[in-house]
């Protein structure tokens, strides 16, 4: 089991005053089976009265409304997580599993992908070696994809699809995320997006679930290897835009520019 102290920080300038807002968050990390948060801060700017719920995917929210002017809003989460409670998750009863069976935008698998996912010949449950599972077939691809696609910064954007980032051949850890899925799905595997944090300093990360005889485990194509006591999980979905930190409406606001920072370290 590892112990990690972990701090989300955003921040939202705006060019002109914002009259009102209306926001949800989905910033929260969230007591799993692989991981338990300990201790958890939560300071919003500006200070006002919020409120956290649930989604229908089972993450933390936190939502609000401000009715003061205002030209920053953002949110500052501390914490401690342990992590690597277990190595994977078990669905719950009333879990809507099927909704990972099938492709739906960013994650869609097209002719580019399918042409790949047949070159890759991936085995079947119980061929090659006796009791080859899907987490088998799972962690096949992703050693794949991350061999043969490139991470390059700045050359896909938030709406870019599966299909799209693969003609390109090089992405982030979203692209990486949204291609695993879709090859999953090819296999009849189901597969989610997750979104979380990592021991280190920088920018949130992206990965993906896969399910294997009722259990979700994390694997991370980006780096290639499963998930660890060093990752830390916020949100779960489909996709990327299921996932989204935060959404909202704001009257006035002009442009805005957007500060992010996220810290993760282990504690003795």
């Amino acid at each position: 089991m590892s112990k990690l102290h972990f701090d989300y920080w955003t921040d939202i300038s705006y060019s002109e005053v914002v009259n009102e807002c209306h926001y949800t968050l989905k910033c929260l990390p969230q007591d799993t089976d692989m991981q338990q948060i300990k201790e958890l801060n939560i300071a919003m700017t500006p200070q006002h009265e919020y409120h956290r719920s649930v989604d229908s995917y089972g993450n933390q929210t936190l939502y609000g409304d401000i009715y003061e002017a205002h030209n920053r809003f953002g949110f500052h989460i501390t914490g401690v997580a342990h992590t690597e409670c277990a190595i994977s998750e078990q669905t719950k009863e009333d879990e809507f599993v099927g909704i990972y069976r099938y492709p739906n935008t960013l994650n869609k698998a097209g002719s580019r992908i399918k042409a790949y996912f047949d070159s890759l010949q991936v085995p079947a449950c119980g061929t090659l070696e006796e009791g080859v599972t899907d987490y088998d077939r799972a962690v096949y691809m992703m050693n794949a994809l991350h061999r043969d696609f490139v991470y390059e910064s700045g050359v896909t954007h938030v709406g870019t699809t599966a299909e799209e980032a693969w003609q390109l051949g090089k992405g982030v850890c979203q692209d990486y995320a949204h291609i695993l899925i879709g090859m999953c799905h090819l296999a009849g595997i189901p597969a989610r997006y997750v979104t979380g944090m990592m021991v280190g300093e920088g920018y949130s990360h992206a990965w993906v679930e896969i399910l294997s005889k009722g259990y979700w485990y994390g694997l991370d194509p980006t780096n290639g290897g499963v998930t660890t006591g060093n990752y830390i999980k916020i949100a779960v979905g489909r996709h990327a835009n299921d996932c989204v930190v935060n959404k909202g409406i704001v009257k006035g606001g002009g442009w805005q520019t957007q500060e992010i920072r996220v810290a993760v370290e282990e504690m003795e």
